[in-house]
């Protein structure tokens, strides 16, 4: 047994709780010569004997009995801690941190958590939006949702949704006045609505693949946003060209309020993935809160 502090008087207060060094070994899995040991040297650091030795039993002296009283109850508070986190570990219980965008939270984390909440009363979930990627072990965070593609490779990668693609979109209106781009360089030729990056806070580049080849496009506009529901309503709104993902715009698509242009260049990519650190050891309910959002299902 080492000698450090801790461990020298959890064996002092075993041993006088027990009377008796060789049960006292055995409760901390250890031998007694060992054990008597660890007492012989905390007795030398503090220069005072705090065991009676008999040929029969073991009790403490005034001394003793003193120091015993005292750190009785905090060791049995410790134990107490112990037993708690330990039975933690087995039931699904405590909080989960998860930073995400609004659109994956609105669409996919919450609709998945809502179930597991009402099944598991004992699980706290605080969902935070922010489009912008956050370090999250230094802000503390037991999980991340973004673009598969946006995932750092030393991070564990869970898919929670499909594939997903981008949609160039603007309403009639618009159409009605201009002509529909055939190629992503005629994009310069119209009113496009710019999107700000949340990071860089740069303009974003609109990306475009066909057939194994690669355009980028540095558009112009009037309009700038950073947030997807204004780019939305400005687009419906015939204020020009919007780049989003279809998910946004899909349902405006199907009942024509937008019209969408350029679908052959945008081709699928990897949708939300929840990631984490792969050195973290988890509890049950961030297992559950994993297998809740995993897909497919």
């Amino acid at each position: 047994m080492e000698n450090g502090g801790y461990d020298s008087l959890a064996a002092f207060v075993a041993v006088a709780r027990e009377q008796s060094f060789t049960r006292a070994a055995i409760k901390l899995g250890v031998s007694p010569s060992a054990l008597s040991q660890t007492i012989r040297n905390l007795e030398d650091r503090l220069g005072m004997r705090l065991l009676a030795r008999t040929t029969r039993n073991v009790s403490p002296t005034e001394i003793g009995e003193r120091l015993l009283q005292t750190l009785a109850p905090r060791f049995q508070e410790i134990e107490a801690e112990l037993a708690r986190l330990h039975d933690l570990r087995d039931k699904p219980a405590g909080t989960i941190r998860i930073t995400t965008n609004e659109h994956a939270a609105e669409t996919i984390v919450w609709p998945a958590l809502e179930g597991l909440l009402q099944e598991y009363p004992d699980i706290r979930i605080e969902i935070t939006s922010d489009p912008s990627l956050v370090d999250i072990v230094a802000d503390r965070y037991d999980a991340g949702i973004r673009l598969g593609e946006q995932v750092a490779k030393d991070m564990i990668s869970v898919p929670i949704a499909p594939d997903m693609r981008m949609a160039v979109v603007g309403s009639p209106s618009y159409f009605a006045r201009r002509p529909p781009p055939a190629t992503p360089q005629d994009l310069t030729a119209h009113e496009c609505i710019n999107i700000r990056l949340p990071t860089s806070k740069g303009l974003s580049i609109w990306e475009f693949e066909k057939d194994g080849r690669e355009l980028n496009v540095r558009v112009e506009g009037r309009l700038v946003f950073n947030s997807g529901r204004l780019r939305l309503r400005a687009a419906m709104n015939g204020f020009g060209l919007a780049y989003m993902l279809e998910d946004h715009a899909r349902d405006y698509i199907a009942d024509g309020r937008l019209v969408r242009v350029l679908s052959d260049w945008c081709p699928p990519f990897p949708g939300y993935h929840l990631y984490y650190p792969s050195r973290r050891q988890h509890s049950p309910a961030f297992a559950l809160v994993v297998e809740a959002l995993r897909y497919p299902k």
